[in-house]
C-alpha cells in the first residue's frame, strides 16, 4: 500500500471513528465489507465522505454518507446496467439502511463487486 492510500484509509476510517454510535459501528461494518468484497477500491474522503474508488486519483464510484439514515450511493462514474423487471429501464443508484445482517451485508458486497467487475 503506498503512503497516500495509507493517509486516505486513515482519513476513512478517522471519518468513521468521529461519528455516533449507532452509526458508527454500521459504517465500520459497511466500510468492512466493502474492503473485502473489492479489495482493489481505494478509500478515500470525498465530498466530506468515505468513498472507494478504483485508485487515488480516479472518480469515486462508491461513496458512505451518514444523514438522519445511512446511504451507501454509486456515483456516476459506476458502471450502471438497468434493472429490468418491474424498474424496466430504471438503474439503482443508492440504498439506505438503518442496521445491518447477513443478507444485507451480502447485498453491500454484490452491489460494490458490481462496479469493480
Amino acid at each position: 500500500m503506498s503512503s497516500k492510500d495509507e493517509k486516505n484509509l486513515n482519513q476513512v476510517t478517522d471519518k468513521i471513528a468521529q461519528m455516533d454510535e449507532p452509526q458508527r459501528s454500521l459504517m465500520q461494518r459497511v466500510h468492512e465489507v466493502i474492503m473485502t468484497a473489492a479489495p482493489t477500491l481505494k478509500p478515500r474522503i470525498w465530498y466530506g465522505m468515505p468513498a472507494y474508488a478504483e485508485s487515488a486519483s480516479t472518480p469515486a464510484l462508491v461513496t458512505l454518507r451518514n444523514d438522519e439514515r445511512l446511504n451507501l450511493a454509486l456515483t456516476e462514474k459506476a458502471r450502471f446496467q438497468p434493472a429490468g423487471g418491474a424498474d424496466g429501464a430504471l438503474m439503482p443508484a443508492a440504498w439506505y439502511f438503518e442496521s445491518m445482517d447477513a443478507e444485507t451485508e451480502k447485498r453491500i458486497a454484490d452491489i460494490v463487486r458490481s462496479v469493480t467487475g
